[in-house]
């Protein structure tokens, strides 16, 4: 027997005790993540002010294509779950190595399209001149290590598949960590090394995610062997890919329109003036601190309804289902406590413009209430996804964008100025979040009668 073989560890503990043990460890990893932007701009800010803009002007850019990443690896980890939750460990060891290949072959074209495309696209974004020729030095680096990038995040999503998310939550310390090092010695030419401006800030990256992506590989392939070095048939290939992309692709769909979104709410605050738009954007980045925790148990829902989906334990997944939810709730008042006493202060952090502040402090104490209903929202689009109905997810979420939120925030800036913004924001949060728990409920009803012997399957 393969002293590799992957036990469906998300499906025999405890309910509670399985999720504490996936979320609490990627508490470092996200805080990881999200310092892993942040040191890359520092460090070039200290270049002066055109590099800081052509790094702003990457982000889009890099934001959007890791949107499409994120979503392959979704589909990947959903998939991959599902077939360790049945313990179909050939099965799920051939999804993975089929998965190799699509991500390698979806970054080959991105790579190409990206390196033709730079001048042109950054042109229509707004750089010129110096800008826009260090962009161009920043984005030919980044592009060339596209394909690192995908592998490392997907292979990321298949560990916490397993349930391993320690692993995880280290490999993400550990780039940040390698990348915080190598970005002084690349940018300014450390240590005998030639001193390479913003293109050392793009090869640091590079370098830091292809000695992570090694460390991946080595969770994957020697430690799980999920990774399959034999002939595969065409129709084996296409079969994978099909069933990848089938979450895959709906999840992608559904978080680029998180940006679209709040590209339009910052249009119209800015018929508001630049003080409004600054307020927005400052509390945009205030509010992240509020999603951390949640965030992390959403990490794990999904790998873990996917193995126990595969395993037929819908009580495990209806149970999981409703106390994230009414944690997420809990969690998001006692942050909206929090937030309504700290937001003048951090906002003072920020800004010296009391206009700026007061519009803040407005922000913040309107849509603090709503922190809580927008987890539950996110919630029941992860459940949904593990118990493979992608297309609900998404469904769900353009309810959200397309339907109450872009609606509503134009008219309550219409009816109430921006207040009325606000309150949209609010409106919005609790009514997607109630949709989300009567529609999640449902399609994982439908999913276990379909699932139960002599029903069709799902």
């Amino acid at each position: 027997m393969d002293k590799r073989m992957i036990k469906p560890v998300l499906v025999r503990d405890g309910v509670l005790k399985t999720v504490l043990r996936m979320a609490v460890p990627m508490l470092a990893g996200t805080f990881a993540l999200n310092a892993y932007n942040l040191t890359d701009t520092w460090f070039v800010s200290r270049l002066g002010t055109n590099a800081l803009a052509a790094m702003s002007f990457t982000f889009p850019v890099v934001m959007l294509l890791g949107f499409v990443m994120r979503g392959l690896g979704t589909g990947v980890m959903t998939v991959v779950a599902h077939a360790l939750g049945r313990s179909k460990q050939k099965t799920a060891a051939r999804i993975t190595t089929h998965a190799v290949f699509l991500s390698t072959s979806i970054s080959i074209v991105l790579t190409v399209i990206g390196m033709l495309t730079v001048d042109p696209l950054f042109v229509r974004l707004g750089a010129t001149g110096e800008v826009l020729t260090l962009t161009r030095q920043y984005m030919m680096i980044w592009y060339f290590g596209l394909a690192i990038w995908i592998l490392e995040i997907m292979f990321n999503d298949i560990i916490i598949g397993t349930g391993n998310t320690k692993a995880v939550s280290s490999l993400m310390v550990g780039g940040t960590v390698l990348n915080f090092i190598l970005d002084p010695v690349m940018i300014f030419g450390l240590l005998g090394f030639p001193r390479m401006g913003i293109q050392g800030a793009a090869l640091a990256t590079v370098i830091s995610q292809t000695l992570v992506l090694g460390a991946a590989f080595y969770f994957v392939h020697k430690k799980y062997g999920l990774i399959l070095f034999v002939s595969h048939s065409r129709m084996r290939i296409i079969s994978s890919w099909r069933r990848i992309l089938r979450i895959g692709i709906p999840a992608t769909l559904s978080s680029v329109l998180t940006p679209l979104s709040a590209a339009v709410v910052i249009k119209i605050v800015s018929g508001f003036g630049h003080e409004a738009v600054a307020a927005i954007g400052v509390a945009s980045r205030i509010e992240t601190f509020a999603f951390m925790v949640p965030m992390t148990v959403g990490m794990s829902l999904v790998p873990f309804i996917a193995q126990n989906y595969g395993a037929g334990r819908f009580d495990r997944i209806e149970s999981v289902r409703k106390g994230t939810m009414l944690f997420a709730l809990c969690f998001g008042f006692v942050a909206a406590g929090i937030f309504i006493f700290i937001s003048r202060p951090l906002g003072r952090l920020f800004s010296s413009d009391p206009g700026v502040i007061d519009i803040l402090v407005q922000y913040i104490y309107i849509t603090c209430f709503g922190y809580g209903f927008l987890e539950v929202h996110r919630y029941a689009g992860f459940c949904m996804i593990g118990v493979h109905r992608p297309a609900s997810s998404a469904l769900l979420n353009t309810i959200r964008v397309v339907v109450m939120m872009i609606p509503l925030a134009y008219l309550g800036s219409r009816l109430f100025g921006l207040r009325g913004v606000f309150w949209g924001r609010l409106v919005t949060d609790v009514f997607s979040a109630a949709i989300g728990v009567i529609w999640s409920g449902r399609i994982i009803g439908i999913v276990a009668k379909g699932s139960r012997p002599g029903a069709k399957s799902a």
